[in-house]
């Protein structure tokens, strides 16, 4: 097998075990900035990922027709688990979104950032005769 793709298939899967123990935890917090954060961070190690795969691809091609089609397979399988983990981030995303807007309804949030959220509605609809509160 290639060293080069070995060496990029024991990134990545460091790498997705990493991804996978980060959203597992990140999960489990509650809304807020460290949930934010790590978050953020996820969708940096995504793109990280995506970089080693397309770096794997490239490399899977460049081999003789025997060799190829199975790395092909196995990059298959690599690029199944990514997306899992990219909807797992999405999902966590959406998450912390709709939580912050069921605070904002509910009145959770925090007073001043719902005053600024006025301010910025009233600016952008300045020219308009209507009040919005």
């Amino acid at each position: 097998m290639s060293e080069v793709f070995e060496g990029y298939e024991r990134q990545y899967c460091e790498l997705s075990v990493n991804l996978s123990r980060k959203c597992n935890s990140a999960a489990q917090l509650a809304d807020g900035e460290l949930k934010k954060q790590q978050i953020s961070e996820l969708k940096v190690g995504l793109d990280d990922a995506d970089v080693l795969i397309r770096k794997m691809d490239l490399e899977a091609r460049s081999l003789q027709p025997s060799l190829k089609a199975t790395l092909l397979a196995k990059l298959r399988e690599y690029k199944s688990d990514l997306n899992k983990l990219k909807k797992e981030v999405n999902k966590l995303t959406l998450t912390s979104a709709n939580q912050a807007a069921h605070d904002l309804e509910s009145g959770m949030m925090d007073p001043h950032a719902v005053c600024i959220l006025k301010l910025s509605f009233s600016s952008v609809f300045s020219s308009s005769p209507y009040i919005f509160v």
